[in-house]
């Protein structure tokens, strides 16, 4: 009966970084640096809400598009970013920011729309595109320093293309635009029937300066669909609150997209959510801080060993340099199996990743060093 399945589905693999984590996992002795998990705690105040909203028998369904006051809290937090939403008709609180733009892209796509995938790429665009009906169009970025530019959208625009993806701060790489950078596609997009999809999950672990959305340019806002959540920012992963900002006119269609996949996210992560973004940003500068320390220190052991990598200004991600006669995979199944550490293989993030092995610094300095040190002895050898 399989033959039945859907082919798309069928057709769909494990996400590369999974493969390859769930590999390691069966060697003994290895300092895996693989896997983008905080581990920080979830603040003590938002894990009592979601205590507390139990006890207090808050366990029923919320509305479709999440709890008011928790739209209310969205709407009032994302104006540091220039950002400007209704929480009445602007916002949807949504199962992790992977819903968010699952919920996006089959809103927006039809058979045979092209999608632009900034390349090397988080893997889990992709597969989301394909179920949609989309295509996606992996554009090289690594000519243009890592950024998705004006120059390199222009380049791969067609009369099929009908959006673009923007992960900024990247997933793997940890790299933003510029200003200048966003207010050249801004400028570009303006006059496009283009939509721009701005995944913003890393937006709060931006280190050299204020984090910029697309968004919040001139003319933008009806073009760009903004996803974020509290997974990273709050160490909240387990407890998949996302949220979806977009004009009105298009929320009301993601709204019933939204609504007949899920009903509505969990109410004890939506209170627990409420709580984090209400009253707990100082957790989110304590854990910023720790994450560039730990940036800092696994940059000067790169430069020690005298390994390149690519400058990352967000995130908790660094993509490493490290060209071989090899795959890139078959170079990093060596790490684990001569060195005992692992990083995730760069043609994970698609083929634009090879020669490049993506470091998470989302571990503690003990282990940050423990394995920089295997993968010093590795390049020594």
């Amino acid at each position: 009966m399989e033959h039945l399945l859907n082919k798309e589905v069928k057709q769909l693999q494990i996400s590369g970084i999974r493969q390859f984590f769930n590999m390691v996992r069966d060697y003994e002795d290895v300092v895996s640096l693989t896997i983008g998990q905080p581990d920080l705690f979830t603040p003590q105040p938002v894990k009592q809400a979601a205590i507390d909203s139990l006890n207090q028998n808050k366990t029923v369904y919320t509305p479709n598009a999440g709890l008011p006051e928790l739209r209310e809290a969205i709407s009032k937090d994302v104006k540091k970013y220039g950002l400007s939403y209704d929480p009445e008709s602007e916002i949807i609180v949504t199962v992790g920011a992977s819903e968010a733009i699952d919920i996006s892209l089959r809103t927006i796509l039809e058979p045979g729309d092209e999608v632009l995938l900034p390349s090397p790429v988080y893997p889990g665009y992709e597969p989301l595109i394909r179920l949609a009906g989309g295509v996606p169009v992996h554009v090289d970025i690594s000519t243009y320093n890592f950024v998705l530019t004006k120059e390199a959208i222009s380049e791969n625009v067609t009369s099929k293309t009908k959006a673009v993806i923007m992960p900024y701060p990247s997933n793997p790489t940890g790299v933003s635009p510029s200003e200048k950078q966003l207010s050249d596609i801004a400028e570009f997009l303006k006059e496009k029937e283009m939509f721009v999809l701005a995944d913003e999950i890393y937006s709060e672990l931006v280190y050299d300066g204020p984090h910029l959305s697309l968004a919040s340019f001139a003319g933008m806002k009806d073009k760009v669909i903004v996803v974020n959540g509290v997974s990273k920012s709050f160490s909240m992963t387990g407890f998949r609150i996302g949220y979806v900002l977009a004009p009105a006119w298009m929320r009301q269609h993601l709204l019933k997209v939204h609504q007949y996949n899920v009903s509505c996210p969990s109410s004890t992560s939506q209170y627990a959510a409420l709580e984090a973004i209400s009253n707990n940003q100082s957790a989110i500068k304590n854990m910023r801080d720790t994450y560039n320390e730990r940036r800092s220190f696994v940059l000067s052991k790169l430069e020690e060993i005298g390994l390149s990598y690519v400058m990352p200004t967000g995130a908790f991600y660094v993509f490493i340099h490290l060209p071989s006669e090899k795959s890139t995979f078959d170079t990093a199944v060596e790490l684990v199996e001569q060195a005992g550490v692992a990083l995730v293989p760069g043609s994970a993030f698609s083929e634009h990743g090879e020669d490049y092995m993506r470091l998470s610094y989302a571990y503690d300095m003990e282990t940050l060093k423990k394995g920089l040190d295997r993968l010093k002895n590795y390049i020594d050898w």
